[in-house]
């Protein structure tokens, strides 16, 4: 006889939304940032995070789909869409600085 008992964990069913949503526009930019920067030979600090921001990625799609770790999940693909925008945000910066001067 099976019973319902309310301490097994359950599946969140939308578990799969925050993870989708940095997923989305962040893997192309890692993607892309990845092929440029790791072609040079030597680690930087810009490759650090760029690879960091594929490790929180991928986190956050294999965490347990249970409803209480939907908040590290969320943080988890934050900062990896994060990590994924910081380098295109720094080069255009730059490139603002470069040309005001």
């Amino acid at each position: 006889m099976i019973t319902n008992d309310s301490r097994l964990p359950v599946a969140h069913r939308t578990w799969w939304k925050a993870p989708m949503a940095a997923t989305l526009p962040g893997l192309p930019l890692l993607v892309g940032e990845l092929s440029m920067f790791y072609s040079e030979g030597y680690t930087s600090g810009i490759e650090i995070g760029i690879l960091l921001g594929v490790a929180l990625l991928a986190v956050a799609w294999l965490l347990p789909h249970r409803r209480s770790l939907r908040g590290l999940r969320m943080m988890t693909a934050g900062g990896a869409l994060a990590l994924a925008i910081l380098p295109l945000l720094y080069a255009v910066l730059l490139g603002v600085a470069m040309s005001s001067g």
